[in-house]
């Protein structure tokens, strides 16, 4: 681990008109490590890593990257300075070859002049070198991407933000669509990126899949910081209770047995009421009996 953090952003707030996306977050990303970014649905995490990836820029708050104060105005200024991003969809082209996917939009050339052409030997040898280093041997770099599993898909994108250069590789719920499986086959890959020197930026709503693979754990509520952690500071216990509002739902439980007793001993005291007002007109027919 470095001494300096490879990004850091202090007191970010977003705003879309009069809404608050994030409110003062502030982050630290090390190289070599596994920072998880967890919350709820809404809880700001999908504004933050555009923000951090350059889709967005925040209305206040700085930005550093390797200790320089940035301000990135498109994804592509991001990836440039090695802020790679992969989403759910992947942005991968089911129909196509391994190789041309890898590649895609990054075609290595060969020859020169009108005779340049898609060096497609390269491609393909260069994939299955790459994908061995995360530990796949693809059976055929020619295999239409479609035909792969979600894991699978999720090691391509990811072996080729690590090719193209990426210092700081952020992962939308890579695992939000998978099953248990090939959800681990993805924590695997997260580890691999993680020992190759890369600082990875880990968004899940799952607290056992961060917990399996973080070094540091920062919870997102309602657009703010609820807390950041170490792995040495923080169960896995607590991190869940942390993320499912427990002590909230405690006080929301000890709220409505409240309630409930005071419903009960109302209308405990709204029946003896009934029964005294029933014995006295009981007495009072009797009397006129009497007389």
């Amino acid at each position: 681990m470095t001494a300096e953090p490879i990004l850091e952003v202090q007191h970010i707030t977003k705003l879309f008109g009069s809404v608050i996306a994030l409110s003062d977050v502030s982050a630290k990303v090390y190289a070599g490590e596994v920072t998880c970014l967890l919350g709820d649905n809404g809880a700001g995490k999908s504004t933050l890593i555009k923000i951090l990836s350059g889709v967005h820029q925040q209305t206040e708050g700085d930005y550093y990257f390797e200790g320089e104060k940035v301000k990135f105005n498109s994804p592509r200024e991001a990836l440039e300075r090695g802020i790679a991003t992969v989403y759910q969809d992947l942005s991968l082209i089911p129909l196509m070859p391994i190789w041309r996917n890898f590649f895609l939009g990054l075609e290595p050339v060969k020859g020169w002049g009108p005779f340049k052409r898609f060096d497609i030997d390269f491609a393909k040898r260069t994939v299955r070198q790459e994908l061995l280093k995360m530990g796949i041997d693809i059976r055929d770099p020619g295999q239409a991407v479609g035909t792969m599993s979600g894991g699978e898909r999720q090691s391509i994108a990811i072996a080729r933000a690590v090719y193209f250069g990426a210092k700081v590789l952020i992962l939308d719920e890579p695992t939000a669509a998978l099953g248990v499986k090939q959800a681990g086959v993805v924590l695997k890959y997260i580890v691999q990126a993680k020992a190759r020197g890369l600082g990875v930026i880990f968004i899940t709503h799952n607290p056992h899949h961060a917990y399996a693979v973080g070094d540091r754990f920062i919870i997102l509520k309602r657009g703010r910081t609820l807390g950041i952690w170490s792995k040495d500071e923080i169960t896995r216990e607590d991190m869940i209770r942390a993320m499912s509002g427990a002590d909230e739902l405690e006080a929301l439980s000890h709220e409505l047995d409240e309630l409930a007793r005071r419903d009960a001993a109302k209308k405990q005291l709204e029946l003896a009421q009934a029964e005294a007002e029933v014995a006295d007109e009981l007495e009072e027919g009797e009397k006129l009996f009497d007389e």
